[in-house]
């Protein structure tokens, strides 16, 4: 059997693993290098998240309100949907009036996602017997519910910490995928020079090389292997 690629079972993973490794070290080194500014420069990142924040905000609300006058959807649906981005836009208009403004907006809403998301959670697990790790799903609704409380009691030092944090987790994230990336590629420099020949054929099922013949002794007289009769 030759080691054809193309009957190779693996042969698509391997193509998207050689396609994929350059975007995953690519990945891992914009996460290192966010992750070096935020540690390095954790004020002027806290900004520049805030004016990203309120870019989302409007151009989000802009988008909802082009759906609710563009789309073939109940009456309720479309007010539900307008005032949805109108709010998004005023209140991304709010975060360009100041870097505080953007700061603390950021923070409650933040705040109020991990709130409600820990509640949810928390009440959803005590609820159903029968969720698995049903124990831990309760810690942390609990500890996603406390974050939340916390961002929206004290949310400028609260940001701040979470800044230094995210800064960390961006480093390690970093590390992670550039190992990764470097291990893939290894991966493939192995299968590419040591799976198959530069000839197309797997070196483990050449043909083995015939054996020398050896010359055949000589035939007695009137032997059965002496067909050959005597010249008159």
């Amino acid at each position: 059997m030759s080691g054809i690629p193309g009957n190779d079972p693996l042969a698509p993973f391997a193509r998207l693993a050689k396609s994929a490794w350059q975007t995953v070290l690519a990945g891992g080194v914009l996460a290192l290098v966010l992750g070096v500014l935020v540690l390095v420069w954790p004020g002027v990142s806290l900004l520049a998240v805030g004016v990203l924040f309120g870019i989302y905000l409007l151009v989000s609300g802009i988008a909802q309100l082009v759906a609710a006058f563009g789309t073939h959807t109940s009456t309720e649906l479309r007010v539900m949907a307008f005032i949805s981005g109108a709010l998004s836009v005023l209140l991304g208009l709010f975060c360009f009036r100041g870097a505080f403004q953007s700061i603390l907006l950021l923070a409650l809403w933040i705040g109020i996602g991990w709130l409600f998301r820990g509640i949810t959670q928390t009440v959803a697990a005590a609820s159903d017997p029968g969720m698995p790790a049903r124990g831990w799903q309760i810690f942390l609704g609990v500890v996603s519910a406390l974050a939340g409380i916390v961002l929206l009691v004290s949310p400028f030092e609260s940001v701040a910490v979470l800044t230094v944090v995210g800064g960390c987790w961006l480093l390690a994230l970093g590390v992670v995928e550039i190992a990764t990336a470097i291990r893939v590629r290894h991966r493939l420099h192995e299968h590419g020079h040591g799976g198959h020949d530069h000839g197309g054929h797997n070196p483990g099922h050449h043909r083995p090389p015939d054996a020398p013949s050896t010359p055949s002794a000589p035939s007695a007289p009137g032997s059965p292997a002496d067909t050959t009769s005597p010249a008159p």
